[in-house]
C-alpha cells in the first residue's frame, strides 16, 4: 500500500515522505521541518540518505532538524504553549491522528485550539491550490471522456475502473485516485457507495443498461470527484433521456444560483424541487410539489446530500463548524456542508434521482408519500439504477467557475460515443 501525506500536514509542509514532524512558530512564522534519522540500511532498499540541507531546500522550510530532537529543539526555544493537532472531520468522522514525541510531557500542550483555525484555513482555496484542482479535474475529465468512447455491452464494470486508473496516471502522473471507484450499471447505479469490497465492480455491462461512473483522480494530495451517467450502448432510451434530463436541470439551476453568501441546504432544497417538478412531467409522480416538499418526497429519489467541500481530502473539512448544526430531515441530514457559500470554496453539485427499492417501498407504505405515486408507472423505472450529475466548481465573487469538463447534455454524450473506437 503506497504511503500518502496525512492532510493536514500536507497541506502546511507539503512533504511527501513518510515519519516527519513540523512545527511553525505563531508568533515569527519561522519553519521547523523534522526529519527521521536513517539508518544506513534505508539506502540498500530505498536509494540515497539525503541530509537534512536537501529537505531544506526541497521543502523551502527555515530550518531542518532530526525527529530525535525534537524535545531538545523545542527546549532551547522556551516555548510558552506547544499546539497540537486534533480534531474531527465533520464530513467523514475521522480524527486526525495528533502529534507525540519522546518528552513531550515537559511542553505545557494545548490540543484545542489549534484544529478549528486550521480547518477555517483550509476553507477556501490559494490560487495554486485552485490550480492544482483545476489540472485534477481537467485530467478526471478526460479520463471519463475516454471511458464514454471504450465501454460497450459485455464488458465487465471493473474494465472502467481500470482503464480510468490508466489514464489519470499514464496522462496525468495521478498514481492515486480520490476515492474507490463507482462503476454501477443497471440496477447498480441505485447503489451509492457501489464498488466495495463486496460488491467490486464485477457486473458484466449488458445492453440498454444506464451506467452510472463516479470516479476522480488525485494530483499531490488534491482531488476530484466527478461522476457521469449515460446509456452503454450510447443511445439513450426515452426513460433514460427523461431521468437524466431532469438531473442536469437541476445541476445547472443550482448553479446558476451559486454565489457567496447563498445557504447551501437551500441549493439542496432547489435540487428536490427541480427534481419533484420533472418527476410530475414524466408521470412518476402526481399533484402538488408545494405539498411534496412538506413530506421530503425529494429524499425517496435523492437520499444524499447535493454536494461537499473539495480540497486535499475529498469529502474536505470544514463543513460543520461549531455552531452550525446538520438538519434533521430526509436527506438534508446527509448534507456535508451546513454553512453559507463563500468565494474560494471548491464544492461538489451532484444531484441525482435514484430509484431505490427499498425507498421505494417505504415511500409506498407511508400514506403521507404513496398518495403522490403513480405506481404504474414508476413500476416501469424499477431496475433502472439512477442518474448522477456530478460537477467540481469554486465559488467567484459572483458566482462560480466550472471545473469540470465533460460532456453533459444527451447530444453531447451520443455524439462522444458515436466515435468509440477511437479512444487511446
Amino acid at each position: 500500500m503506497l504511503f500518502r501525506q496525512e492532510s493536514f500536514f500536507h497541506w502546511a509542509f507539503g512533504v511527501t515522505e513518510a515519519d516527519c514532524y513540523g512545527a511553525i512558530d505563531v508568533d515569527t512564522g519561522k519553519s521547523i521541518l523534522f526529519v527521521p534519522k536513517l539508518p544506513e540500511s534505508y539506502a540498500t532498499w530505498m536509494g540515497e540518505i539525503h541530509p537534512r540541507e536537501y529537505f531544506k531546500e526541497k521543502y523551502a522550510v527555515d530550518e531542518v532538524q532530526y525527529t530525535c530532537d525534537i524535545a531538545d529543539v523545542f527546549s532551547k526555544m522556551k516555548l510558552g504553549a506547544l499546539l497540537t493537532l486534533r480534531g474531527q472531520n465533520t464530513d467523514s468522522g475521522s480524527i486526525c491522528r495528533e502529534a507525540s514525541f519522546e518528552g513531550i510531557s515537559q511542553f505545557q500542550v494545548n490540543n484545542t485550539l489549534l484544529h478549528p483555525v486550521i480547518v477555517e484555513c483550509r476553507l477556501t482555496k490559494t490560487d495554486m491550490e485552485l490550480e492544482v484542482l483545476r489540472y485534477t479535474n481537467r485530467i478526471s475529465s478526460e479520463a471519463h471522456k475516454e471511458i464514454m468512447k471504450h465501454v460497450r455491452p459485455g464488458q465487465k464494470e471493473y474494465e472502467m475502473e481500470s482503464l480510468f486508473q490508466h489514464y489519470c496516471y499514464s496522462h496525468g502522473g495521478m498514481r492515486h485516485t480520490s476515492y474507490t471507484c463507482i462503476c454501477g450499471t443497471g440496477n447498480n447505479g441505485s447503489v451509492l457507495h457501489y464498488g466495495h469490497a463486496g460488491a467490486p465492480n464485477d457486473k458484466t455491462i449488458d445492453d440498454g443498461d444506464m451506467c452510472l461512473f463516479d470516479m476522480g483522480g488525485e494530483y499531490y494530495c488534491y482531488s476530484s470527484d466527478i461522476t457521469c451517467s449515460f446509456p452503454a450502448n450510447g443511445k439513450f432510451t426515452p426513460d433514460q433521456k427523461a431521468i437524466y434530463e431532469a438531473v442536469l436541470k437541476s445541476s445547472r439551476a443550482v448553479m446558476a444560483a451559486i454565489k457567496p453568501e447563498v445557504k447551501w441546504t437551500e441549493m439542496h432544497r432547489l435540487a428536490d424541487q427541480v427534481h419533484l417538478e420533472e418527476l410530475v412531467k414524466i408521470g412518476i409522480l402526481h399533484g402538488s410539489v408545494e405539498d411534496m416538499l412538506k413530506v421530503h418526497m425529494g429524499s425517496v429519489f435523492m437520499p444524499h446530500g447535493l454536494g461537499h467541500l473539495l480540497g486535499i481530502d475529498v469529502h474536505d473539512v470544514g463543513g460543520y463548524p461549531e455552531g452550525i448544526e446538520r438538519v434533521n430531515e430526509p436527506g438534508l441530514k446527509s448534507l456535508r456542508m451546513g454553512r453559507l457559500v463563500q468565494e474560494r470554496m471548491v464544492l461538489t453539485v451532484e444531484p441525482g434521482i435514484y430509484f431505490i427499492n427499498h425507498l421505494l417501498d417505504q415511500a409506498l407504505a407511508n400514506p403521507a408519500q404513496s398518495c403522490f405515486i403513480n405506481n404504474e408507472v414508476l413500476t416501469r423505472f424499477r431496475g433502472f439504477g439512477g442518474v448522477r450529475i456530478e460537477d467540481d466548481i469554486a465559488v467567484t465573487a459572483s458566482g462560480m467557475e466550472l471545473l469540470t469538463c465533460v460532456p453533459r447534455t444527451v447530444e453531447e454524450i451520443e455524439d462522444v460515443m458515436a466515435d468509440r473506437g477511437k479512444s487511446f
